[in-house]
This record gives structure tokens, C-alpha cells and sequence, in this order.
């Protein structure tokens, strides 16, 4: 469905109420019913238990599953499925210069990005509010298909080998982002969490300068880049982050929204940052209230602000607790309105 996303951002920029957009999808896992092991390999699965959730609760803008092996696999990476949680790369392809080089990059719709599209295709065309959907960061894919330690080597002791890997994946990312948006979705969430062990020169080298150019191939009027980084190196990465373009950031809960903010561009939108695991998973009902009502108060000040979860929300959260979240958020609008 056609949304404006321009006028979305403006419409959160100028209002004192605050939005919702939590990454949230796996406790549609537990609403229909499903092994995770099922619906991490089919997009049609995973579009029911995104409408199942979108029935239960009200976010302001859907997001798709954040499962990043998907792009690994596509590249040929062996990936362990689990009966319990998100699938996950299990060895390393491209970890010498000879097997970067040897690397071949894949087609898009490949392997499963072919489900993660149908999932998006239903999304766009079922749904009446913004849909994002979701891909890994080229710095993070490169990670998973050289292995993190071995990228972190060749990024400070062979940078070209590193920069021919991330020319390979920033490729493949920049063609799957564009087949993203072509489902209808209103924008993508690019998950770069290994970007936050890099040093902030390094981030911008091998991190931000090919997210700009991903960025730069999709996002228009209608259609806007969320970039998140749960990384608690964040505080110091905010201008690397800035300067891919990305219309929002998303951070995790390792770091502090309100000492952030005041770093923010007033026009790009900030979003979390509740603790996916010690607060929505492990938290009590009350926790979970008390601790997004206090984020809220905190970040009052700041029109830029998009409540949150820090991180993808895992599997097994209550709905109970997921319930305490959005009503901390109407109770928070109540009073402002």
C-alpha cells in the first residue's frame, strides 16, 4: 500500500504524541501457533504471524522478520536451524583474499531472500499502516561470511581484500534492497550490528560509506531507511551513523537515548530502545510499564523520538508484557495530547 513517508516522518516531527515502532515479529510465532524452524523458511508463514501480532496490539508501522542469515545463505554459507530461535550462520566461506575473489554473488531471490520477499509482498498489500522490511548491513553480512574475527584482521591488516568483500555484499544488498521496495513495503530496516566493534574512522571506512551508497539506490518520498546498530559503541559512531542518509536511527539498550538525542540531527528519527531480553522477555508486566514510561518522560523533549524495542524481540515474550508496552505508550499520550 502507498504510503508518503516524507510526510509520516513530518507528521511524527510535529506532534508531541509518540509513535510506536517496535521489531517485533517472532511473538507471532507463539499467536499461530508455529516452530520457528517452519516460518524462518516460509514467507508465507511468516506474514500470518505478523498479522497476528498487528491484531493483538497496534504499532504505528510493521516491520518485517529480522533473521540475518538469510543473506549469508543466499551466498552459500552453511546456516544451523533451531527449533527455539532464529536460524544462524554456522561456518565461515570468504576468509582469505583467494576465496574473497573466488566469491560469487548471488542472484537476488536466491535461497530464502525469495520468502523474505513473499512475506513483504503480503505485508504491503494486506496492511493499512507503513511496512518495513528488513535486511543485514554489508559491513555485518561480510562478518558472517568471513567470520567476525577474520573480517576485523583483514579490515586493519589487508583493506583491500576487506573493501573487494564489501564491494561483493554491498552488490547483492544494494540489488535485494531495491526488490524490497518494489514489493510495495514503505521502507527497510538494515540491521549493521558488527559495525558497533569498529573504531569510528573504521566504521565510516568499512561501514557507513557502503551504507550510503544502499541508501542512496532506494530511499525517496516513499520510501525510508531505518538503520539500527545495537552496538554500545553507538555514542561515539552517531556522525559515521548520520552520514549514510538513513532517515531514522535505531539504536539497542546498550546505550543511552537521552544523552544521544541532543547529537541527533532534529530531522532524523531515533528509535528504541527497551531491552529486548532483561526487560519484554524477562521482566514482569509492571517492569515492562514502569521502564517505558520512564523512557518516554525522558526522552520528552525530543519530537524526534520513535518508541522502541533495542533490538529484535526474541521469541517466548508475553503478550501480556508486550501489552504493557503499548499501554505505557497510550497512558503517555493521554497526558500530552
Amino acid at each position: 500500500m502507498h504510503h508518503d513517508m516524507k510526510r509520516f516522518v513530518r507528521e511524527i516531527l510535529k506532534s508531541p504524541r509518540r509513535r510506536a515502532i517496535p521489531i517485533m515479529t517472532s511473538p507471532g510465532i507463539d499467536l499461530i501457533g508455529a516452530k520457528p524452524v517452519e516460518v524462518f523458511r516460509d514467507g508465507a508463514l511468516q506474514f500470518r504471524c505478523i498479522q497476528a501480532l498487528a491484531g493483538a496490539v497496534h504499532a504505528d508501522a510493521l516491520v518485517t522478520f529480522m533473521d540475518l542469515s538469510v543473506e549469508a545463505e543466499a551466498f552459500g554459507s552453511p546456516v544451523r536451524y533451531s527449533e527455539h530461535e532464529n536460524p544462524t550462520v554456522s561456518g565461515s566461506i570468504a576468509s582469505t583474499p583467494e576465496a574473497i575473489d573466488a566469491l560469487a554473488v548471488p542472484e537476488v531471490g536466491a535461497k530464502r531472500t525469495a520468502e523474505v520477499l513473499r512475506c513483504a509482498e503480503l505485508c504491503a498489500a494486506n496492511f493499512d499502516r507503513p511496512v518495513l522490511g528488513g535486511m543485514i548491513g554489508p559491513f555485518s553480512l561480510a562478518g558472517r561470511l568471513a567470520d567476525m574475527t577474520e573480517i576485523m584482521i583483514l579490515a586493519a591488516m589487508e583493506p583491500e581484500a576487506a573493501a573487494r568483500l564489501l564491494g561483493k555484499t554491498t552488490a547483492f544488498l544494494t540489488g535485494y534492497a531495491k526488490a524490497i521496495r518494489s514489493t510495495g513495503v514503505n521502507g527497510l530496516v538494515i540491521a549493521e550490528p558488527a559495525a558497533g566493534l569498529l573504531s569510528p574512522d573504521m566504521c565510516r571506512e568499512f561501514a557507513a560509506d557502503y551504507l550510503k551508497k544502499i541508501i542512496a539506490a532506494v530511499q525517496d518520498d516513499d520510501f525510508m531507511v531505518v538503520l539500527h546498530n545495537c552496538g554500545n559503541a553507538a555514542n561515539r559512531q552517531i556522525s559515521a551513523l548520520v552520514s549514510t542518509g538513513a532517515a531514522a536511527l535505531h539504536l539497542g539498550n546498550a546505550v543511552s537515548l537521552p544523552e544521544l538525542l541532543p547529537q541527533i540531527p532534529p530531522e532524523v528519527l531515533l528509535m528504541g530502545n527497551i531491552d529486548p531480553v532483561g526487560v519484554l522477555k524477562n521482566g514482569t508486566p509492571e517492569e515492562v510499564y514502569a521502564k517505558t514510561a520512564g523512557l518516554l518522560r525522558e526522552t520528552a523533549a525530543w519530537p524526534n523520538y520513535v518508541l522502541s524495542s533495542g533490538c529484535d524481540v526474541p521469541p517466548g515474550v508475553s503478550l501480556e508484557n508486550i501489552r504493557a508496552f503499548f499501554r505505557a505508550l497510550d497512558d503517555y499520550n493521554q497526558t500530552v495530547k
